[in-house]
């Protein structure tokens, strides 16, 4: 009997062949029974608790998978390409991930009779690009000239993304208030010059636009209540200047002969403060907002020139004031010069629930908004956050790539029935593997059926039999309990929507087909966490 070679270190685990396949996709389709019922209109919301003890409600799949702790390799690339619809486009996240567990549970049964994961992974690929030339065929371009039917897409398009959400009861006065917030960017639609700030209390409906820039007061000293707090037409110093007394280092040392010489020093220390100050009162500017704090002299002699000013402002939200109202950040007052100072029409602070905050409105320059968010809980504030956000993605998708396509499931029946026709077409394997990838698309108008809780049964024949009859955007009809052309009642996505989930879901089902082995190496030796840092002893 010949000896066994061991050549992977002991404790090693590795398994591999058939088993090890099957394995991993059992492991995805966990992960897509986890957000499975938060999908469409009627989704249920998931409570997490994380390890600090912070609690998250949300129906978002990327939110749902990036807290949960996954941890084993193959699932989670499910995980990752959640991250990615996310991050790339918006929505979907949820979809991808029921897609590409479905694709995977389609072949489950073939690969355990024994067909090579490779001749499935080149019938998934064939079968990707048929898709994706359909979804350009048949989806539906936009004319961006006319603007008022570019405006009516775009609300529809963010309506359909909010319908599935926590604030759904509100989409209607959220698609609005997103579709202006990304129609004031400028052609390269920046995210991050759409400021969102929450603020407990209130109504959800209560939720403004401000088209400008609005942020919460900052820490103030005494004398800022004299300050007056409305401008029109002011002129903005924006600064990166500390205008406070400093202290002393640590163990600095003056030696001094007599009192003089001290109070020269003295004088000396409030002259420098002074002097900033007049220049900066000089240069014209009304309204001073300094990244670094301004102290209880600078504020009280601001406030005694009719001068407003705030510190500590936080560094995004100064960017963002200087983008909407011109002028450069300066980090001396030696040059103040009035091209650097901003200009808007109108400056206030103003009371919004238990917080005040400063508004700049009227920016001759504004390539950017602020939504500030109201509402009851945090956990709610924090949801609508990422509601709007998905919806923001969307709507600036839409305007980027010129074409939608029907939601509701409409879309997914539609390529079911093109694939399922083309397999009977062709002969071989792929013909069975085609057909299968016909059915994983079916998975979609199901589960909103079944998350609605209808006969999903029923209503995917009737969408068979419309789609067979040439009905392409019929789909599943929530409100009524049956289906209905999703084209006509406006539940519209943009189509890199849906090219770009099919694609990420199959490149992932093929990835994890494509694996046939996995080796896990051990621990290294020692107790975790018990890593010796400094001045650390050895435990007795």
């Amino acid at each position: 009997m010949q000896p066994a070679i061991i050549l992977l270190k002991e404790g090693t685990e590795a398994s591999q062949g058939k088993s090890q396949i099957v394995s991993n996709i059992t492991a995805c389709q966990v992960i897509s029974d986890a957000v499975r019922t938060t999908l469409g209109p009627r989704g249920m919301d998931k409570l997490i608790v994380d390890g600090g003890g912070r609690v998250t409600i949300s129906n978002d799949g990327a939110t749902i998978l990036k807290l949960l702790d996954v941890v084993h390799p193959a699932a989670k690339t499910l995980v990752e390409i959640a991250k990615s619809q996310d991050a790339e486009v918006g929505d979907g996240t949820t979809s991808v991930t029921l897609i590409a567990a479905e694709f995977l549970k389609q072949v489950k049964s073939f690969i355990e009779e024994g067909v090579h994961p490779q001749v499935i992974v080149k019938a998934y690929r064939k079968a990707t690009q048929l898709v994706l030339s359909k979804i350009q065929e048949i989806s539906i371009k936009i004319e961006k000239e006319d603007k008022k039917q570019l405006r009516e897409l775009l609300e529809k398009c963010a309506a359909t993304t909010l319908s599935s959400k926590l604030v759904a009861a509100e989409k209607d006065f959220f698609s609005k208030m997103v579709v202006d917030a990304v129609m004031s960017l400028d052609e390269l639609l920046p995210l991050d010059m759409i400021g969102i700030k929450k603020v407990t209390g209130g109504a959800l409906a209560d939720s403004r636009l401000i088209a400008g820039v609005a942020f919460k007061k900052t820490f103030s000293y005494a004398g800022f209540e004299m300050q007056p707090k409305k401008y029109e037409s002011p002129k903005i110093a924006l600064l990166n200047v500390e205008l406070e007394l400093k202290s002393e280092k640590e163990n600095a040392e003056i030696r001094l002969d007599n009192v003089q010489e001290y109070q020269a020093i003295v004088d000396a220390e409030w002259a420098i403060l002074y002097n900033k100050l007049q220049k900066i009162h000089d240069s014209g500017a009304k309204v001073v907002l300094s990244k670094l704090p301004i102290g209880d002299v600078a504020t009280q002699w601001f406030a005694d020139r009719d001068m407003f000013c705030a510190g500590r402002v936080v560094e995004d939200d100064m960017r963002r004031t200087m983008k909407a109202c011109g002028g450069a950040i300066q980090t001396s007052v030696e040059s103040m010069t009035d091209d650097v100072l901003g200009r808007c029409e109108s400056f206030q602070e103003e009371q919004v629930g238990g917080e005040r905050y400063n508004l700049f409105t009227g920016c001759p320059q504004a390539k950017t908004c602020t939504l500030i968010l109201r509402g009851g809980a945090e956990q709610f504030i924090d949801e609508t956050e990422r509601s709007l956000h998905d919806a923001i993605m969307i709507v600036r998708r839409a305007i980027k790539n010129d074409a939608v396509v029907a939601g509701g499931g409409a879309i997914e029946m539609e390529l079911s029935r093109y694939l399922r026709d083309y397999s009977r077409t062709i002969a071989g394997k792929e013909q069975i593997l085609i057909g299968a990838m016909a059915k994983a698309f079916e998975c979609i108008p199901r589960q909103l059926c079944d998350n609605a809780g209808f006969d999903a049964t029923n209503i995917l024949n009737k969408l068979r039999q419309k789609h067979s009859q040439g009905g392409t955007w019929y789909g599943v009809d929530i409100n009524s309990e049956d289906i209905a052309d999703n084209l006509e009642a406006c539940v519209w996505e943009p189509a890199i929507v849906k090219s770009n989930a099919i694609t990420a879901a199959s490149e992932a089902a093929c990835l994890i087909l494509s694996v046939d082995e996995t080796v896990k190496n051990p621990q290294s030796g020692g107790q975790p966490g018990m890593g010796r840092g400094r001045g650390r002893g050895i435990p007795r």
